[in-house]
């Protein structure tokens, strides 16, 4: 399994494991609840998903690249569904 896999496999397993949706953990990981998840917040939900310090960075900024539709450095909701839904699509 590559790095992305191993990545991936992880946020899967701490949504489904400690939430009871995936719209729960955004609002968990939505400290300000702007409904909308900051490289920072992006960064606390990958610590929860227990991905190594060095590597939270370029994990958040790849998210952000890969779904931020809306150019804003931020993920909504609409945008973390899609992440979701390929998530397990791709698992």
């Amino acid at each position: 399994m590559g790095a992305k896999e191993n990545i991936l496999r992880k946020i899967r397993i701490l949504i489904t494991n400690q939430f009871d949706s995936p719209e729960e953990a955004f609002s968990f990981f939505d400290s300000d609840n702007d409904g909308r998840l900051k490289k920072s917040e992006i960064k606390k939900l990958l610590r929860g998903a227990e991905i190594n310090g060095f590597l939270r960075g370029v994990v958040a900024n790849e998210l952000l690249k890969g779904y931020d539709k809306s150019s804003d450095d931020t993920i909504s909701w609409e945008e973390f569904k899609v992440a979701i839904e390929e998530l397990e699509r791709d698992l």
